[in-house]
């Protein structure tokens, strides 16, 4: 993930060539439907499958407005492409755009999803350096397989002012999380979407939809859930097994640390004891020890894993409860209709 931070200190350094200074908290965004149509046709240029493609966002900040007005890719190069270099790749792309006129602002990150599956470490510590350089940075999720299905799946979202925090701070224990009283429901908060097009492609789409055939019309209709609500359960399934195993890690650590606890009252007591009958015996006391070397702690398994596939978890939810929600509605309408023939 060196090449998504090394990209957050390139963004920075443009801003403060220009002299911008963004203030004010993003409340929407709007995106020119044009880098929508740039952000779709990158995956299925150069995504398969599950694989990801990512690229940059560029824009402007209009009060507590975030203005998405153009976007390029980050290609894709292998490790043999050793002679790459993604910043110097950015720095060019950025300066060709202000020799044109066009916005050059970096203002976030877009990223294909598969599934829904992008709540990862990766993801927070991409967007973490983006947002700790950017104050107003965001990233847009594209679920291509959603969007299969009929509508468009475009989100943005941002790190909460609590998960920030913790970030800067580095504690992910277990202390560290209760102490700041997050939880996976307050680590990433969505900010509504608004794709703006011009008059002339308002015109052309509604030119668009009264040549389109019948058949595309009710395809919206069709009944079938092919294999988009297996496959979700499946990753479902996979992310339990997850958290089922991370609980295993955590349900260790706390009996390690509670037999750990009592083998040191133990050892208090007997030293105690000791000390007493050596002082009725006219005896000096044992020498001092220090307990915190003798009975080291064992080391608290790492909790923002544990956050992340709960939020993941939380989003397949989601995904299943939206697309069930929607068969379940065309099946009541299709008996409906039946029952009315």
């Amino acid at each position: 993930m060196a090449t998504r931070k090394e990209s957050a200190s390139v963004s920075n350094t443009a801003m403060a060539s220009t002299g911008g200074t963004l203030d004010s908290p993003v409340k929407q965004i709007q995106i020119e439907g044009l880098v929508v149509l740039k952000i779709i046709k990158h995956y299925q240029e150069e995504g398969q499958g599950s694989e990801v493609v990512q690229g940059v966002l560029l824009g402007l900040v209009v009060d507590d407005r975030l203005e998405i007005t153009n976007c390029f890719p980050f290609p894709q190069h292998t490790e043999d492409d050793a002679d790459f270099d993604e910043v110097q790749y950015q720095m060019e792309m950025m300066r060709s755009l202000r020799h044109v006129n066009i916005d050059h602002l970096h203002v976030g990150w877009y990223q294909s999803t598969y599934y829904g599956s992008f709540v990862s470490r990766a993801l927070l510590d991409s967007q973490f350096s983006y947002q700790h350089a950017i104050e107003e940075s965001v990233v847009l999720i594209y679920d291509p397989i959603k969007t299969a299905q009929g509508s468009l799946s475009l989100k943005a979202y941002r790190l909460t002012p609590k998960l920030m925090e913790i970030c800067k701070e580095k504690d992910f224990t277990p202390e560290g999380l209760k102490k700041a009283n997050i939880g996976f429901e307050h680590m990433f908060e969505e900010v509504p979407i608004v794709i703006k097009n011009s008059h002339l492609i308002n015109v052309l789409m509604w030119e668009l939809e009264e040549k389109s055939t019948v058949a595309d019309k009710h395809e919206l209709l069709n009944l079938s859930s092919s294999n988009h609500l297996e496959k979700s359960l499946q990753l479902l399934m996979d992310r339990v097994d997850d958290m089922s195993q991370d609980i295993v890690k955590y349900n260790t650590y706390s009996r390690n640390l509670s037999k750990q606890q009592q083998q040191k009252h133990q050892y208090l007591q007997r030293r105690q004891q000791e000390n007493a009958q050596r002082q009725s015996r006219g005896e000096p006391p044992l020498p001092e020890e220090d307990i915190t070397k003798m009975f080291k702690p064992p080391q608290p398994p790492p909790r923002m894993d544990t956050l992340l596939i709960a939020g993941q978890i939380n989003n397949y939810c989601q995904n299943v409860k939206e697309f069930t929600s929607q068969n379940l509605g065309k099946l009541f309408m299709a008996e409906a209709l039946q029952g009315h023939n």
